[in-house]
């Protein structure tokens, strides 16, 4: 017997009473072969073109991975440097001081200003001390590093960019007021926060992930890196080629933490200024 399932006999095709006692209209439970019909809610359908959509962009992307543009673009120095030097002269225009009064009555720059700063915050907060241990003492360490591949590069991609969202508008409020102490120091905060995580994005991340990979596949062809939240090489301490790749990638890893940790003390402080200027509580 199969459960829930109504066979041909069992159909209801007559008139049958709600429960408040009403009559209502024919109504067929089953077609002629016996199945019940099945009709997708919006969710499965909306589920499915957005796969539909995200292979798609897939293939795109792909396709763009293995043109000449993308080798140029990430596999060699030169854009980080043209992306960095970008950054720098934006900043440093944005920094001049200018005796005209921009008005800052505009609700879409403030919704701007808020959103960009309380998302770049909340992420700092879910990466670092939700995200990131969680994984680390619940999966093995070899997967764990695989999840940090994907989203270290993203996390603090996303995280330039909202920090430099967050400075122009903050800039474009106060420029006339940077002789100001207190926006100084706002201000070169905000800037140290950008260029650090901004550095990180384009030179350290990839060291970070190339050394990964290498260390990666000598553990997994020793027979190591299953074990959840803790390390424990074995026998591939005696090799020296190891150790190197090993202290290497701690090395850029404390550095990329210790420029994490700065640039979340940046955004708290600039949140400490926020919770002053608050008016509605």
């Amino acid at each position: 017997m199969c459960v829930g399932k109504v066979s041909v006999s069992d159909r209801i095709d007559g008139p049958f009473k709600s429960p408040r006692g009403n009559v209502t209209k024919n109504m067929e439970l089953v077609t002629e072969t016996g199945k019940v019909p099945y009709q997708e809610d919006i969710l499965a359908l909306s589920t499915y073109y957005t796969k539909v959509a995200l292979v798609v962009f897939s293939q795109w992307v792909k396709t763009f991975q293995e043109s000449i543009y993308y080798k140029i673009m990430f596999h060699t120095t030169q854009p980080a440097h043209v992306v960095t030097t970008i950054a720098v002269l934006m900043v440093s225009l944005m920094l001049i001081p200018t005796e005209r009064r921009t008005s800052t009555q505009s609700p879409l720059w403030s919704l701007i200003y808020m959103g960009c700063f309380s998302a770049h915050f909340g992420a700092q907060l879910w990466m670092t001390f939700v995200s990131g241990l969680s994984l680390y003492f619940a999966l093995p360490r070899h997967t764990f590093g695989n999840v940090q591949k994907v989203l270290f590069p993203k996390y603090f991609l996303v995280n330039a960019i909202l920090s430099l969202i967050t400075l122009y508008v903050f800039l474009r409020a106060h420029n006339y007021h940077l002789k100001s102490t207190e926006i100084a120091t706002q201000v070169a905060a905000m800037t140290l926060c950008f260029l650090i995580e901004l550095v990180i994005r384009l030179y350290l991340t990839p060291s970070l992930l190339s050394l990964m990979t290498v260390k990666n596949r000598i553990e997994t062809q020793a027979g190591v890196g299953l074990e959840v939240g803790k390390l424990v090489p074995g026998n591939l301490l005696r090799c020296p080629h190891y150790v190197k790749v090993h202290k290497g990638f701690r090395k850029v890893h404390m550095i990329i933490a210790i420029g994490n940790v700065i640039t979340m003390a940046c955004t708290m402080f600039h949140l400490y200024y926020l919770s002053q200027k608050l008016c509605v509580l």
